[in-house]
């Protein structure tokens, strides 16, 4: 008995410094995202799900700035001011512009994509990878919301330069999101209007304006 004891308490110990230590993991990166004027990322994005049968590929970037962004993705342009979000699809010559609410903002978005996990998770350690001799460290968040729609989150981060490199979820129905980073660039040089949406040009190009209240 005595022995089970000490088994457990060696073992509550081992896990709580793992945890200690993916806190510090997580710090780092956070400090470091928060460090840069501006991050560019390119990016492979898949979603999949064994059950549905579903497996689909694409390719994205995102121009990010505090919270601001511009993300291009499945031929749509996104862009955030800081208030509003406008959806650029030129297939459809269609601009939707939406007021941003934060408490509507549940989700990873591109503003938090790199930092999301600063609350609202519990983590512990998960594997070590080597991916073409970077270092993954990859850390398993759990919503602590019990009724959150994803239930597990695998972030791996590279341990030489603190970025983030792989964004791995999973929802209630078992769909996988997965996130590699393919290119990350930080501090570059960007116009003064990048994030901001030009309605007089789209106007004129004939697009339609979509306001959403």
């Amino acid at each position: 008995m005595k022995k089970t004891i000490v088994l457990f308490v060696g073992i509550l110990c081992v896990s709580f410094a793992q945890a200690q230590d993916m806190k510090s993991l997580l710090n780092d990166v956070s400090q470091k995202v928060k460090s840069y004027e501006n991050i560019e990322i390119e990016f492979k994005y898949n979603l999949s799900n064994d059950k549905e049968n579903v497996n689909q590929d694409t390719r994205g970037n995102v121009t990010l700035s505090g919270n601001n962004y511009v993300l291009n993705m499945l031929g749509t342009t996104r862009i955030f001011d800081g208030k509003n979000i406008y959806t650029l699809v030129p297939e459809d010559e269609e601009v939707t512009i939406s007021a941003y609410n934060a408490e509507d903002d549940k989700d990873i978005t591109p503003s938090k994509m790199l930092t999301f996990y600063e609350k609202g998770y519990t983590f512990k350690k998960d594997i070590l990878q080597d991916v073409k001799g970077r270092k993954i460290q990859y850390v398993k968040l759990i919503p602590i919301d019990p009724n959150a729609e994803i239930k597990i989150i695998l972030l791996g981060i590279d341990v030489q330069t603190k970025h983030i490199y792989r964004l791995i979820q999973t929802d209630a129905q078992g769909t996988k999101y997965t996130l590699t980073v393919n290119s990350f660039k930080t501090n570059q040089p960007l116009s003064k209007t990048m994030f901001t949406f030009d309605e007089a040009k789209y106007t004129k190009e004939g697009y339609y304006i979509n306001r959403l209240d």
